[in-house]
């Protein structure tokens, strides 16, 4: 009888090609090397001390605490780092698996050491803090001390703060019970796959299941995975009414005028900004209509529902595309940005062995950029040659990586670290060069399709998606700060309007998809998902701008690349030419998106 052919598992790290592992050597030569710089940061926490009560004494006294505590952070962030990208190798390895624990105990310690600098800091009388910061000692900190001073209207008394700080686990548990509800407890049943394959319903294997060419896959899986968030509705409810309730009590109590403008304190974003954006959405809502119109038609359907959204309008097309191949690519897509960016990134994806490229044995899943000050960025792939996602995935995260080692080698460690609405700017403004690149390249209609289809796809998900949900955030804070209650029914109610305006007549609405509105994660951290908007609008101006070869705007988006953490986000936009204070960014993205349908729909025709 012969042997059934034995299935092909990835390598185990051990026999992975070092060329193609990212070099962590770079960081610290051994693990040897790792825990003595460990030890030394257990040995000087104590030494945060000498600081404490003291900071109001003078200019040289808080210069002291902040170069210490910047010079502990720098290789604090180092140690985390290294035990980080070792354990993403392997999440089996017990030495990764305790390098881990250690750090993040550390970690917390530090937390707790460090508590006592800003509302010292903030406690400092506001002429004395005026003086300080006049004297020349301050300048390498001016900018992030006065980012902290904006915070004083907001600080409370030292006992308001104290119970503050005691319930803030408590404040957590919304999104903990969100997360075991549907991660852990709730089960959503089997289906069987355009294949006849058994497949279990997960968090993981939903959105694949609804990209099934097969119809009654998909309907099934819907209907499965909304049936379970149907039997748990109440719960669910009761949740995210909480999680809402919680984040009206803390910005009431630290003297916000709403939650959404104590979501938006820190980056300095005004209001407008969030409202310019869901405006600038609806109006370009017709072009989604028409989409939704053009998909139902090109997928031969009576009526298009939820179910439907993700499949494929065009049938992808097998591609092989090595490793190094796709680098070619991406740095031929990239030329705009100039030669010492294309080098740069050229050399951190290949020779400088900047990424983990493939997949082995327990090495983590996805992709991302990480890194820390005075070290190269490293990106962690599990790419696939015969992907075409895989391609655009590491131009993503070549993406991250050169805006990681633009700001680390223009700014001191302070100021390096780029806040999280500018994070997804630089990520896909390399993707749009690529998809501009493959489409001047595109041989067949198929090809072009298929690309338009894609970028199409992205805007829907990035821009118009996480809009509603911006807009379904917005308005459930604003009834639970007016006193109305947040019950179930409200939440359907509330989430069936934005269905119904965001997806059009043609689009046919179940009535479990209304149950959607309490199944997104970010629900449960409100106030997030705007920035996903707001960052491919940004992408998408900026490589507009830039893909001719115009070597002013490359300069500004360069410059832009290279301000870190070291100005206020949209302050760091305007410098390459983006001002979201206008509806001009989203404005562009919209009409973008109107030229990509009506493309699809003639070559449909």
């Amino acid at each position: 009888m012969p042997r059934k052919p034995s299935i092909k598992q990835p390598p185990l790290r051990a026999d992975v090609n070092p060329a193609d592992t990212w070099n962590l050597a770079l960081m610290f030569k051994s693990d040897q090397a790792w825990n003595k710089t460990f030890k030394k940061l257990e040995n000087d926490l104590s030494k945060f001390d000498a600081f404490r009560g003291k900071l109001k004494r003078s200019a040289k006294m808080i210069r002291r605490c902040y170069d210490f505590q910047t010079a502990y952070s720098m290789l604090l962030e180092k140690v985390v780092a290294y035990a980080q990208l070792k354990y993403c190798e392997d999440i089996t390895n017990p030495v990764a698996q305790g390098m881990v624990a250690r750090f993040t105990h550390l970690a917390m310690h530090t937390a707790e050491q460090t508590s006592f600098i800003a509302p010292e800091i903030q406690a400092i009388p506001k002429a004395t803090m005026a003086a300080f910061l006049k004297e020349p000692i301050l300048e390498p900190y001016k900018f992030a001390l006065k980012k902290l001073l904006r915070y004083r209207p907001h600080i409370l008394s030292h006992t308001e703060e104290r119970l503050l700080a005691m319930q803030g686990e408590v404040a957590c548990t919304p999104s903990r019970v969100f997360d075991q509800l549907t991660d852990a407890d709730m089960k959503f049943g089997v289906v069987k796959d355009e294949t006849g394959r058994e497949v279990e319903i997960t968090q993981s294997s939903f959105r694949r299941l609804l990209e099934s060419p097969k119809r009654s896959v998909r309907k099934e899986a819907f209907h499965n995975y909304y049936a379970a968030m149907e039997a748990h509705e109440n719960t669910l409810a009761a949740t995210l009414n909480g999680s809402v309730l919680q984040d009206v009590y803390q910005a009431r109590a630290r003297n916000y005028p709403s939650a959404l403008e104590a979501a938006l304190f820190d980056d300095k974003v005004p209001v407008m900004v969030y409202d310019a954006l869901i405006e600038a959405i609806r109006d370009a809502l017709p072009t989604m209509h028409k989409y939704v119109e053009l998909r139902k038609r090109a997928l031969r359907l009576k009526a298009v529902h939820a179910y439907d959204s993700l499949v494929p309008i065009v049938k992808s097309k097998p591609v092989h595309i090595p490793y190094d191949d796709a680098v070619d690519m991406i740095c031929e897509a990239v030329a705009p940005l100039g030669g010492d960016y294309v080098k740069t990134m050229r050399k951190g994806l290949t020779s400088g062995r900047w990424v983990d490229k493939y997949e082995n044995r327990n090495k983590e899943s996805g992709a991302f950029s990480y890194g820390c000050y005075g070290c190269q960025p490293y990106i962690l792939m599990n790419y696939q040659e015969q992907v075409l996602d895989s391609v655009f995935t590491l131009a993503h995260e070549a993406g991250h990586s050169m805006h990681s080692w633009y700001s680390m080698n223009n700014q001191d460690y302070q100021y390096a670290h780029y806040p999280i609405l500018l994070a997804e700017v630089a990520s896909t403004v390399n993707e749009q060069l690529l998809g501009k690149y493959l489409l001047d390249r595109a041989k067949t209609k198929t090809d072009r399709m298929l690309l338009i289809s894609k970028k199409i796809d992205e805007i829907r998900g990035t821009i118009i998606r996480q809009t509603m949900f911006a807009e379904y955030e917005k308005t459930l804070h604003a009834l639970a700060e007016a006193g109305e209650p947040l019950t179930l029914e409200r939440f359907r109610e509330e989430y069936y309007v934005l269905l119904d305006d965001y997806f059009g007549p043609e689009f046919t609405l179940d009535e479990a998809l209304e149950l959607e509105g309490l199944r997104i994660p970010h629900f449960y951290r409100a106030f997030y998902v705007y920035k996903y908007a707001t960052g491919l609008s940004a992408a998408i101006a900026i490589a507009s701008r830039v893909a001719d070869g115009n070597a002013r705007q490359r300069d500004r988006y360069v410059k832009f690349l290279c301000a870190g953490g070291s100005q206020y986000p949209l302050d760091t936009l305007k410098q390459a030419g983006i001002d979201l204070t206008t509806p001009t960014p989203v404005a562009e993205a919209m009409h973008t998106f109107a030229s990509l349908v009506d493309e699809l729909d003639t070559l449909l025709s």
